[in-house]
């Protein structure tokens, strides 16, 4: 089996982060993507997520009925830091003969020999980049040249869908129309449950 595994903050989940995910199981052959969001992102305060129990009930919404995607909690029952080594390894001890795929955005592949023991990753996981912004393919192929002296790296050759979930969580607090970049029934838990400054509907 191809395992993909994509973690984040999916704070709100929206369509760029399930189009990626579709995209990387399309075009690297996955039989499954697994979205584990995070607990403590070592890119982000903390301050500004949304419950654990509320990030996990929008990923099964927006993962929908396609069976290839999946929901992880492993990282939410850690009270740690959610480097993606410790997620890599664990999913290799689930999958020890499968292939995994770590899956990522084009600005998190651009500042990848950054992370926690990197190095490492790419030597239990293929990494796997789908394009988020319009033009940075070239960019992203210079990248993956470097990083292939030290393991795979497979590229997305799919049409980004440019939109950023802290970008969703303002029009939110600001009373405006965010319905578009985000599932409905997304958008209709986020109203109900009055996430992230949102008017709730009773």
């Amino acid at each position: 089996m191809r395992i993909g595994i994509y973690g984040g903050s999916f704070n709100p989940v929206h369509k760029g982060h399930i189009h990626l995910a579709k995209a990387a199981a399309d075009d690297f052959g996955l039989d499954r993507v697994y979205l584990v969001p995070s607990k403590v992102s070592p890119h982000r305060s903390s301050d500004e997520y949304a419950a654990e129990a509320d990030r996990i009930a929008m990923l099964a919404l927006a993962c929908g009925e396609d069976e290839r995607l999946r929901v992880s909690s492993f990282e939410l029952d850690h009270d740690r830091v959610s480097y993606s080594i410790y997620t890599v390894e664990y999913f290799r001890s689930l999958y020890p003969d499968s292939e995994i795929f770590l899956l990522m955005g084009s600005d998190m592949l651009l500042s990848f020999d950054q992370w926690n023991r990197w190095q490492d990753i790419m030597k239990e996981a293929v990494i796997g980049a789908v394009s988020r912004n319009d033009g940075d393919i070239s960019q992203l192929e210079k990248k993956a040249e470097e990083l292939s002296r030290y393991g795979r790296v497979c590229l997305s050759r799919s049409a980004p869908v440019e939109v950023s979930s802290s970008k969703i969580r303002e029009k939110i607090e600001k009373n405006e129309d965010f319905a578009c970049y985000l599932s409905e029934n997304v958008v209709q838990y986020i109203r109900y449950r009055g996430l992230y400054g949102s008017c709730q509907n009773i």
